[in-house]
């Protein structure tokens, strides 16, 4: 459920508030408002799986409390991330040497570099090229989980490694994918905003470890997700106190043989008006061609993306990983001037 403060309510009102709700095994997320101070209750008491008088009682019990204005059921199984709990955008705010970056507020960030980190020479140059394109973010998979066994599965560590100096050189900050509760720490030390890709959205323990990292995440769709169930996931981050979750929309397996997957651009929109949460996409996945992801790039932005996740490579041809949809160099440079274009014409 949703308690909604009075305007006039003070802190006192509302540590009566949370108070009672721990004193039930409940757990209070507070969001301030400019107006009015909403907190959303998590608990097997506080939703729609609820016992239905218990749900009744606490409800009636909550909205007698001083400082209460009222008292809202939620039945969706996403209460945190849903426009209930929290009516204005999340920001999320990307620590990096150059300064915060803000995915969710007006500019649309954009995060590039290659599918995997290969060596030095490689990163590098992606890197460099990102950040004169306009990136503020390196994407690069240190650890990468691959359909096939046999195929290139990341540098592991040494990835790490490379990442920190490739964002120590340009002052980018890094985006990469965590695979494990295991490696979460180790990962952390590295990235500014980590990532959980489309294999493991479901994996519990590491959405909630994650979560507990403090880190801002980025939480990619599962192929065959429905956004419900993708929303469900960001909740299992959201429920540790963690309200840094950015949903990165990077393409649903469909029927159509000739690309690799399909971008949902309705999610873009949709995900607007259910959660508050920074909505990004990645082209690169969500097409599989690179002569597909210019204009899905454009699309994308003109849904209302906050930002745009690109696969870059200073020779794609040569990839070890993904080079089939992999924008190079002079074609990424190309694109951005577009897509700053764009962004500009929807007043961002």
């Amino acid at each position: 459920m949703i308690v909604v403060m009075r305007v006039d309510a003070t802190d006192d009102h509302l540590d009566q508030l949370v108070h009672v709700l721990h004193e039930r095994g409940l757990t209070p997320h507070i969001s301030r408002g400019v107006e009015r101070t909403v907190v959303g209750v998590v608990g097997a008491a506080s939703g729609a799986g609820a016992a239905g008088g218990f749900a009744l009682e606490l409800g009636a019990l909550l909205a007698g409390l001083s400082g209460v204005e009222s008292v809202l059921p939620v039945t969706k199984g996403y209460r945190l991330a849903s426009r209930e709990a929290q009516a204005r955008p999340t920001q999320v705010r990307v620590s990096t040497p150059a300064g915060e970056v803000c995915l969710g507020g007006p500019g649309v960030v954009i995060m590039a570099g290659p599918c995997a980190v290969e060596s030095e020479a490689q990163l590098l140059a992606a890197a460099r090229a990102a950040r004169a394109g306009g990136a503020t973010l390196l994407r690069g998979g240190a650890y990468k989980p691959s359909t096939s066994p046999y195929s290139f599965r990341g540098l592991g560590e040494a990835g790490l490694a490379l990442l920190a100096q490739a964002r120590a050189a340009t002052g980018l900050g890094v985006v990469t994918e965590v695979l494990s509760v295991e490696t979460v720490a180790q990962v952390s030390a590295c990235a500014d905003l980590l990532q959980v890709g489309a294999r493991n959205m479901a994996n519990a323990p590491l959405l909630e470890a994650v979560g507990r990292s403090g880190k801002p995440v980025l939480l990619k769709r599962g192929w065959a997700a429905t956004i419900e169930e993708w929303l469900q996931a960001a909740e299992y981050i959201l429920a540790t106190g963690n309200g840094q979750v950015v949903l990165c929309e990077r393409g649903i397996r469909t029927f159509e043989p000739l690309t690799r997957n399909t971008l949902d651009i309705n999610a873009i929109p949709l995900l607007k008006e259910l959660s508050h949460l920074p909505v990004v996409v990645d082209p690169s996945q969500g097409t599989g061609r690179r002569s597909l992801v210019g204009a899905v790039t454009l699309a994308g932005v003109a849904a209302g993306a906050d930002g745009v996740l690109l696969e870059i490579h200073p020779e794609p041809e040569a990839a070890l990983k993904d080079g089939a949809q992999s924008l190079g160099l002079a074609a990424y440079a190309a694109l951005m001037p577009q897509v700053r274009a764009v962004a500009l014409a929807l007043g961002r």
